[in-house]
């Protein structure tokens, strides 16, 4: 790869606690679990008992990577009665995965 003139190699290098949240970001999509909870929830919100019946999974292991994706603000919640339904948080995440599957699919 050619440097461009007058640019330093560590010039394009975001700051270690940048670094950091980066790396924390793509260690949850590190999990294939999530990931089966990202394209299930992708087309449709759904509450945590279908998709536990669409993954063919516990309820408490789905909450468990809920929560996880939760804190990393890829998926948003609302409550409807006595259910809370769970989709993406945004095309930002979808974009992410999409990305990530076109990539390995080269």
């Amino acid at each position: 790869m050619q440097l461009k003139e007058n640019v330093t190699p560590d010039a394009n290098i975001p700051d270690e606690i940048t670094l950091y949240e980066l790396s924390d970001f793509f260690k949850i999509f590190a999990d294939s679990t999530r990931l089966k909870i990202l394209f299930a929830i992708d087309p449709v919100p759904l509450c945590v008992r279908d998709i536990a019946e669409t993954l063919g999974m516990s309820e408490p292991l789905v909450s468990h990577h809920l929560r996880a994706l939760r804190q990393a603000r890829l998926i948003s919640h609302k409550r409807e009665g006595r259910h809370v339904i769970y989709s993406l948080k945004d095309d930002h995440v979808r974009d992410i995965v999409k990305k990530g599957l076109e990539h390995i699919e080269e």
